[in-house]
């Protein structure tokens, strides 16, 4: 059985790593099936989760128990996130957020572990760092082209390392960092076991988005208007401005009706209804 760290987390984690693939959010995101609002609330709790592990880091950069781990320049999300979410919600991106449930529960176990058991923030790093420089770069082109995103890149900045020159040879390094700390057994299996509780957050957190989506309304497709048929609260509409943050086309259905309700649209809508009236009886006669 293998002893280094890195080993078993892979072989400890494959499981939780299966499942994690195959919640439906990440399946339908690998699929193109992800929707700009709920891209941006996914951009939302991964701002939390980074914002709280990199908190918990640069607490324990000397820490002997993390320490050949801490890769600020190279690794760290936050500033890319604010880049993001700028370009999602605007320069007043901070007022419009807020932490949800499933990522709250996260953030505090982040919180704990880099206050109290720092030996286990190496599972939570390893969990998030690795798979961004990984299955995350598979992500960034599918959701730069289902969401038709500048070629710029700005909105998926969070996958974007640029000081990562090769991810292979950096991922190589940081498993043989890892491999280097002075841990015994019961210390590697505990890491294991956080690990395992990571992916399961993670997992949370799909579920919470998943269900989201399945409450948002449908969205164009291929530049197209969505359908929406004016039933219920306005603010539910796609095309609501102040949904979307900033000002912008108003939803066809209401830009309609607000015009039908128009003194001169509607003499002009009878004066036309007049006339198709007389057509229709010339034609019968």
């Amino acid at each position: 059985s293998p002893t280094d760290l890195s080993e078993l987390l892979k072989e400890g984690t494959k499981e939780s790593h299966d499942r994690a693939e195959n919640t439906q959010f990440v399946k339908d995101f690998l699929k193109g099936r992800i929707r700009r609002e709920l891209f941006k609330l996914a951009t939302v709790a991964l701002h939390f989760t980074y914002s709280a592990l990199e908190e918990e880091m640069d607490r324990n950069k000397d820490n002997p128990v993390f320490a050949p781990l801490y890769f600020p320049v190279e690794l760290h999300r936050r500033e890319a996130l604010a880049k993001d979410l700028k370009y999602f919600y605007g320069e007043d991106w901070k007022e419009k957020i807020q932490c949800s449930e499933a990522t709250q529960q996260y953030v505090d176990r982040i919180h704990h572990v880099g206050q109290h058991e720092p030996e286990l923030l190496v599972a939570h790093a390893y969990t998030r760092y690795m798979g961004d420089l990984s299955g995350g770069q598979v992500l960034k082109k599918v959701a730069q082209r289902a969401l038709k995103l500048p070629s710029t890149e700005e909105g998926i900045q969070f996958y974007v390392f640029e000081n990562v020159s090769n991810a292979q040879q950096f991922k190589q390094l940081y498993r043989a960092r890892m491999n280097a700390l002075d841990l015994d057994k019961n210390t590697k299996e505990r890491i294991v076991e956080e690990a395992n509780r990571a992916f399961r957050f993670n997992m949370q957190v799909f579920d919470e988005l998943d269900k989201i989506g399945r409450s948002l309304p449908e969205e164009a497709q291929d530049g197209g208007f969505p359908v929406h048929d004016g039933k219920g609260d306005i603010r539910k509409c796609p095309y609501y401005a102040d949904k979307l943050g900033a000002a912008g086309p108003g939803c066809p259905f209401h830009t309609v009706v607000g015009l039908a309700r128009q003194p001169l649209v509607q003499l002009v809508l009878a004066a036309c209804v007049a006339v198709a009236a007389g057509a229709a009886a010339w034609y019968i006669l």
